[in-house]
């Protein structure tokens, strides 16, 4: 009898694939990193054939890790990187082009020409987003207006748009669909309609005939080939709404903070979607099969992890991620050094990408380690930004914050957060809770759980940071991250040629 659900974790910097356990305790998975393409600053792209690439061989590795094939697998679930964007022909099955990056930066002029005299609200009523180089709409443009091949397919009726889930399950399955978490994040679907929006397509160009059907979260979609051949494909969530699957935020209120290549904090705000006038997106957070969808306001930070990759790769400051804490480590504060990593822009809650990335407060004093520790530091101001905007727009007092993601392995950092927040920071036994999101969405449709309440269960507190720091010296240290933030903004002129 089957008894795992396998899970594709198809994220910004690598692919994985897990295989769960009915404890939702992981058996065997297997990741490889992917090629991060930057032909221009700002721009950031993927290769579609090298990622689904990769999805084949991390399903076999962890296949024969865990001695096991298809027919011991229930059901796959997938999520994904949202916003990232490709397109491709539904003949050939080849990508038109490279995918353009969810932290890519050069649909700004056409993202201020599609505002027009409105600005960046123009379509925030019927999608809770911002117009912002953030969202896949304005990138499916930019493509048909810059990539001949991609006009030609359209003109066609061939050409296919998906984020990456889509990509990952037409080249799995077959089916041509995207649920309705990837697609509110497009700035093409109605947040209540659930549905693509005429009137959305036309504005902004895009024929629907590229579009995906839009399905729930839960739910059967079709049915794999290739290794997992004959498994149903019943689960597809966006890579931060899974990590709230996987945290079991399934309660208006309840709210996880993600720290990954960028840091995501969403909090639940049940079957109604509340419109955000701090700077956060209105977003879907999941739908199970034909029920009422879920809502969350998200603040969406371009730059977490990123960081100490930059630290890593460009500057040459570590040698390995996991040697930051140690450096950060070496002095006992910042030594009055803010880091404001704006190396997109910045989002959520300020949407600028004129911003630049800059170091501020640099003395003679300064160290390595104070550089590291701001670097760690604009972590968690990044995530008082936000949180302070979920408390303006949903009246949310948080008593404590669940969080995930491989930076919260990160002692330092977490102590911090809970510093400069003022409230308890709880980490599970399980981290790793965006794939595990994924396999639970999809063990839910085929009744491998009972339901939301024994995926409940599920979840287990390992570690709890309380904060130590008193609020006087907690606002001060926050004062001066804003003032550092201010010298951030700017940088590009509307006039100068953009990345």
């Amino acid at each position: 009898m089957a008894n795992l659900i396998g899970a594709i974790d198809q994220g910004t910097t690598s692919t994985r694939f897990v295989l769960v356990d009915a404890e939702g305790e992981f058996v065997a998975m297997s990741q490889r990193e992917h090629t991060q393409i930057y032909p221009r600053p700002g721009w950031v792209e993927h290769d579609g054939v090298e990622i689904w690439r990769n999805t084949e061989a991390v399903i076999a590795e962890a296949l024969e890790a865990a001695e096991v094939t298809a027919a011991d697998i229930r059901a796959i679930g997938i999520t994904n990187q949202r916003e990232t964007t490709l397109v491709w022909d539904a003949v050939t099955g080849e990508p038109l082009a490279n995918a353009i990056v969810w932290q890519d930066t050069r649909t700004d002029a056409l993202c201020r020409e599609l505002g027009g005299d409105v600005g960046a609200d123009r379509f925030r009523e019927a999608t809770g987003l911002p117009l912002a180089t953030y969202f896949a709409g304005p990138k499916i443009r930019w493509l048909l207006d810059n990539v001949p091949a991609v006009a030609a397919s359209a003109a066609e009726g061939t050409a296919r748009f998906g984020t990456m889930d889509s990509w990952v399950i037409w080249n799995l399955a077959g089916e041509h669909v995207t649920d309705v978490t990837n697609a509110s994040r497009t700035m093409l679907m109605g947040l209540e309609t659930l549905q693509w929006s005429d009137e959305l397509l036309a504005a902004i160009g895009v024929p629907s005939s590229m579009m995906p059907k839009i399905v729930p979260s839960v739910g059967l979609v079709g049915r794999a080939t290739g290794l997992l051949d004959g498994v149903p494909v019943a689960g597809i969530l966006g890579d931060q709404q899974a990590a709230m699957f996987g945290q079991a935020c399934f309660g208006a209120g309840d709210a996880k903070n993600t720290y990954g290549t960028g840091c995501f904090m969403l909090v639940n705000t049940g079957t109604q979607p509340v419109q955000s006038k701090s700077g956060l997106l209105t977003t879907v957070a999941y739908q199970v099969g034909e029920g009422k969808a879920r809502y969350a306001l998200e603040g969406s930070v371009a730059i977490a992890g990123a960081a100490v990759q930059w630290l890593r790769d460009n500057l040459r400051m570590i040698d390995s991620a996991s040697e930051v804490e140690g450096l950060a480590g070496e002095v006992d504060d910042n030594g009055d050094v803010y880091f404001v990593p704006a190396f997109s822009g910045l989002f959520a809650p300020y949407w600028r990408a004129d911003a630049r990335g800059v170091i501020a407060g640099l003395t003679r004093y300064a160290k390595a380690g104070h550089i590291a520790r701001a670097v760690l530091e604009s972590v968690a101001y990044q995530s008082r930004d936000v949180l302070d905007a979920m408390r303006t727009d949903a009246g949310v007092e948080l008593a404590s914050l669940k969080v995930d993601g491989g930076m919260v392995h990160n002692d330092l950092l977490m102590q911090f957060q809970a510093d400069v927040l003022g409230v308890p920071v709880i980490k599970p036994v399980v981290t790793e809770t965006t794939v595990l999101g994924a396999a639970y969405a999809a063990g839910l449709a085929v009744g491998f759980w009972s339901g939301i309440d024994e995926v409940r269960s599920h979840w287990a507190e390992e570690r709890r940071y309380e904060p130590s720091m008193a609020a006087g010296d907690r606002e001060r240290l926050y004062a001066s991250w804003k003032k550092a933030v201010s010298k951030s903004l700017d940088w590009v002129d509307h006039g100068q040629a953009r990345a």
